[in-house]
């Protein structure tokens, strides 16, 4: 991964380390046509995201690879939610 792409998947993961978020709004704020900067492509192809229903919506929320990948990046401030 790029910096570029690894400082932007760290944001999207530090976004999701606070909770849960609908599947909608991670699309709208992560999901790029741009091949350059591909964050949620490469952040849900390393297992760092994962798709769950939770009362019957579809959710995003960070996995513990996720968490381990914050923790690495120096993100670990984003985990103390």
């Amino acid at each position: 991964m790029s910096e570029t792409v690894n400082a932007l998947v760290a944001d999207m993961l530090a976004w999701l380390a606070r909770g849960p978020r609908p599947y909608h709004d991670v699309m709208d704020a992560w999901r790029t046509s741009c091949p350059r900067l591909p964050v949620w492509e490469d952040a849900n192809d390393r297992g760092f995201v994962e798709q769950v229903r939770i009362d019957g919506c579809a959710m995003v929320r960070i996995t513990q690879s996720g968490r381990t990948f914050l923790l690495r990046e120096g993100a670990d401030t984003a985990l103390q939610t």
